[in-house]
Order: structure tokens, then C-alpha cells, then sequence
């Protein structure tokens, strides 16, 4: 297969749309901002639907780790560090409270809170793995199009840096739950793409550049 774009992955000019009312701040700092959201939001979303009431001062002082280190500006790295650490903060949680078997429940939450507040159309192979390609650029990960068409996309990501700022955030304290970010980014990125009303697969990777996956979102 050819790929279609092998330009670097430019995070200056992220499709995400602009926030409106929100002064300032890149286009990168929005998307780690509206991550963030969207995690915290579909923990309490995975809360709620699960009727895990006992678990609620577990959750409330999760949040409030939280949101003790929330950036005051649109400093990119600042949001970076900030949802890194929500979402350590967040897997933590949701491990120790449910098990590892939860964890893509509460992924899929928050694959849904994104399709629920998302402005881009279902039913548009590209729309999911635009903003996969989005993400993936905010690690500057090697993301690539193998195929771009509304009716079928594949996005291949030939080295994830998700792996080394991992073991950066490690090395700098931050705990970390899993081990690998596959076991939370696989099924938050099938969430994703079907809740666009979409067909998802993927393969993950392995070779002497690094980790890798390609993902297909299909009708």
C-alpha cells in the first residue's frame, strides 16, 4: 500500500475546532484540554452507569488530584503534563476500584462523551482517525494515511512516542498503572471510531523503531 501523507506531523495546525470564548492557547493545548475533559467526564459517566455509589469519595478525591494542577494559561506543555497525569491518576483509579477488566469499560465512556460532543459527522471513515492522527501528533508520533476515504480509512502509526514520554513521566514520578498504554488506547480508540457509527480494526506493531498500530475504520 502507498502512503498517502509521509509529512511530519505539523501540531500547530491540529483540525480541532476553535473553542469559542476561550482566548489564546494552540490548537494543541485545546486538544489536551478537551481530553482531559472527556476522560474526566466519562469516569463519572462510568460511575454513574455503573451504580458504583460506594466508589463516589474514591472518585470525588480523584478529582480533586485533578484539578489541584489544572494550568491557569494555554501553555501547551503545561496541558500536556496536566493530562498525563489526570489520566495516571484516573487508570489508578479505576484498576484498583474495579480491576483491570474495567478499564475498557471506562475507555469506551470516554470514547462516547467524544462522539456526544464531537461537531464532525458519523459515518465518515476519516473523522476518528483524524483525531487519532491529531493525538498521535501531540507525542510526535510518526502517524501516516495509508488510505483516506470517507467510506474507508486507515491510519498507520509507525513509532508511538506514547511509549517514551511513559517512561519521561516515570523517570520525573509520575505512577503509572499499566504496563503498556495499548491496554486503555485500543479499546478507547475502537470506542471512538463506532461511535461514529463506524466499523473498527487495527494491528499493533513491533519493530526496531518502536511500538506501532494501524487502525481501519470502515462502513
Amino acid at each position: 500500500m502507498t502512503l498517502l501523507d509521509e509529512r511530519p506531523v505539523d501540531v500547530t495546525v491540529l483540525d480541532e475546532r476553535p473553542t469559542s470564548g476561550v482566548p489564546g492557547g494552540t490548537a494543541a493545548a485545546r486538544l489536551w484540554r478537551r481530553r482531559l475533559i472527556e476522560a474526566e467526564a466519562g469516569l463519572t459517566r462510568f460511575i454513574v452507569d455503573g451504580r458504583a455509589g460506594a466508589q463516589l469519595n474514591g472518585l470525588l478525591e480523584t478529582k480533586r488530584a485533578i484539578f489541584a494542577e489544572i494550568p491557569d494559561g494555554h501553555d501547551e506543555d503545561e496541558w500536556k503534563t496536566a493530562f498525563f497525569r489526570a489520566q495516571a491518576l484516573m487508570e489508578k483509579f479505576v484498576v484498583t476500584h474495579f480491576g483491570l477488566d474495567h478499564l475498557s469499560s471506562w475507555a469506551a465512556m470516554n470514547s462516547s462523551v467524544y462522539a456526544a460532543v464531537d461537531a464532525e459527522p458519523k459515518h465518515d471513515a476519516t473523522v476518528p482517525l483524524q483525531r487519532l492522527k491529531n493525538q498521535a501528533g501531540l507525542y510526535r508520533s510518526a502517524a501516516q494515511w495509508v488510505e483516506q476515504e470517507s467510506g474507508r480509512a486507515v491510519l498507520r502509526i509507525g513509532h508511538c512516542a506514547i511509549w517514551d514520554y511513559r517512561e519521561l513521566a516515570r523517570r520525573r514520578g509520575v505512577e503509572l498503572t499499566l504496563d503498556a498504554p495499548c491496554e486503555y488506547c485500543v479499546p478507547a480508540t475502537t470506542a471512538m471510531i463506532t461511535n461514529k457509527g463506524l466499523n473498527a480494526d487495527y494491528e499493533l506493531t513491533e519493530d526496531e523503531t518502536g511500538h506501532g498500530c494501524v487502525w481501519t475504520a470502515s462502513h
